[in-house]
């Protein structure tokens, strides 16, 4: 008897990663074969982003792709544009299912069984419009099929930012239990995983039972046999001293963070309602460089905020050329439903937007070079990621450096010393220290 077949397909953050990882072992669970996106299917599932307009655009557009290659394809919807945009979604011929955040994690018991799969004229919905509050667990644990497990520690946010509409997809900030994330991690390390990420909208304000974020960290650096504990995107006034001692004082902690700035001027982050000042930010840039040794940093840019003056972009643009970042992420503004920033006036043009955002990601790519320059004549050590790139095995460092070598006997999952000893503002290259003769750097591009 032929196997149902079904794909997963995921857009926007290491969030929905880890949970679409999550979807997938309940697929596996409920007989499924899972196939590559893109690959004829029975069944799609596709985790959606809603952080901007385009994010939903490539939504439809994917929804249509897999359509045209697997027509007769049970279409099921769910992520953060499910929640926000599901009135819309259900408009769009060929979805089967929309699936809100509040269900997300329970989809797969939502398919019907294999013999009745089959195309429905209007979408079966699991939607609310408020997710609970408190504390949750997991339904199951996934198998990760990358190098790096994410683990999901938290969700939603209550910041509310004037651009984000991440508060209405996902609701008020709530933790994982300990006891779950702990029985994951246990999984995990006897599955052999060396490093897990830890992911959520505000992971910062991680708390369940009196423990904190830090006091997590601590638990994860000294209990468990990790090599490598990597944090996911972290916000700015979450980034306590008592976190910047952890970082620089462990040997499993990787010395890396990703803290979103947004805009480099004063008048623009309160519209935005962000809950720092540019002075507080830098200083926390700065204490966290000289604190932890070789520190990667990188932070989130918006382009074309409501307002954004050129002297308010030169003032972004001066912000992210002088503070110690190893590589910026650019994006431009986008209007987004019930956010308060919709509001405001007066709008930056197209043209204006797309020409900062050349500015700002021509600067990225000299601050990347810039690091990675920094890299070459170092040893270090460097966890070799699934699959080959050409004839170059690739992996990272506990900066998060890229690094390229030719085909050695590295295997995937392996932490080896590398030598760096060219970098481009892509990736850095070197050869893997041993008694035999090093092999020859490549170029991946």
């Amino acid at each position: 008897m032929a196997t149902t077949r079904a794909s997963l397909h995921t857009l926007g953050c290491r969030l929905n990663q880890a949970e679409t990882s999550i979807l997938g072992e309940g697929l596996k669970r409920k007989g499924f074969e899972l196939v590559e996106f893109g690959q004829p299917t029975d069944v799609l599932i596709l985790n959606t982003c809603s952080v901007t307009e385009d994010a939903e655009r490539t939504s439809r557009y994917l929804i249509r792709k897999t359509l045209k290659h697997s027509p007769h394809a049970f279409v099921a919807v769910t992520g953060c544009y499910a929640q926000t945009g599901m009135e819309t979604l259900k408009q769009q011929v060929g979805i089967d299912l929309i699936v809100g955040h509040q269900y997300k994690l329970e989809l797969p018991a939502y398919l019907p069984a294999a013999h009745e799969l089959q195309k429905r004229s209007v979408a079966e919905v699991h939607h609310t419009k408020t997710m609970a509050r408190g504390d949750f667990d997991l339904p199951h644990f996934s198998e990760p099929d990358s190098t790096r497990a994410l683990v999901k520690i938290q969700d939603g946010c209550s910041a509310m930012c004037s651009f984000c509409i991440i508060p209405f997809a996902r609701g008020h900030e709530r933790s994982r239990t300990f006891e779950d994330i702990r029985r994951e991690i246990e999984g995990l390390i006897e599955r052999g995983y060396r490093e897990v990420v830890l992911t959520g909208v505000n992971i910062g304000q991680y708390a369940h039972h009196g423990r904190d974020f830090c006091s997590l960290l601590r638990w994860l650096d000294q209990e468990a046999d990790l090599e490598r504990i990597r944090i996911s995107s972290i916000e700015p006034t979450t980034v306590s001293d008592e976190l910047l001692n952890l970082l620089a004082s462990s040997k499993k902690l990787c010395p890396y963070l990703h803290i979103p700035l947004q805009s480099g001027d004063d008048q623009i982050l309160q519209a935005m309602n962000r809950r720092h000042t540019v002075k507080d930010y830098s200083r926390l840039i700065e204490k966290a460089h000289d604190k932890i040794p070789d520190l990667g940093l990188g932070t989130d840019l918006m382009v074309g905020f409501p307002g954004e003056t050129d002297a308010a972009f030169r003032d972004t643009l001066a912000v992210a050329t002088d503070l110690p970042f190893s590589y910026l992420h650019v994006f431009p503004y986008s209007p987004r439903p019930s956010t308060a920033a919709l509001r405001l006036k007066p709008r930056v043009s197209p043209t204006t937007i797309k020409k900062r955002t050349n500015t700002l990601l021509d600067l990225d790519r000299a601050k990347r070079l810039a690091f990675h320059k920094k890299q070459i004549g170092k040893t270090v050590s460097v966890l070799f990621e699934r699959g080959m790139h050409d004839t170059a095995r690739v992996g990272t460092t506990p900066n998060f450096t890229r690094v390229a070598v030719t085909n050695t006997d590295a295997r995937h999952n392996q932490i080896m010393p590398v030598t760096i000893t060219a970098a481009t503002d892509r990736c850095t290259f070197g050869h893997v220290v041993s008694s035999q003769q090093p092999t020859r750097a490549v170029a991946v591009l």
